[in-house]
């Protein structure tokens, strides 16, 4: 009797780790995906952005402008935030 209760609580135990294993290679797997389509979505977004997919394609002028002005405010942008941290920073 007591080999039996021992042989059943081994095969519990194997049963209950082969479950763990599989949840968690399925959740690497997901996370994975995951993480990799946001990244991908967030560059993307921003490559749109920046080349000004956005606008009115037959109109040169607006798509360079918007271009110019986009690419402008982002170097803006990060020269506040250096003169800002430098300037708290003191």
């Amino acid at each position: 009797m007591a080999d039996d209760d021992k042989q059943t609580r081994q095969q519990r135990d194997e049963a209950r780790q082969r479950e763990a294993e599989q949840a968690l290679s399925r959740v690497e797997m997901e996370g994975e995906a995951l993480g990799a389509s946001s990244f991908a979505r967030s560059a993307n977004k921003a490559k749109g952005h920046f080349t000004a997919q956005d606008v009115d394609p037959d109109d040169p002028v607006e798509k360079w402008g918007t271009r110019i002005g986009r690419g402008a405010g982002a170097i803006f942008a990060i020269i506040l935030v250096i003169w800002l941290v430098d300037h708290f920073t003191r």
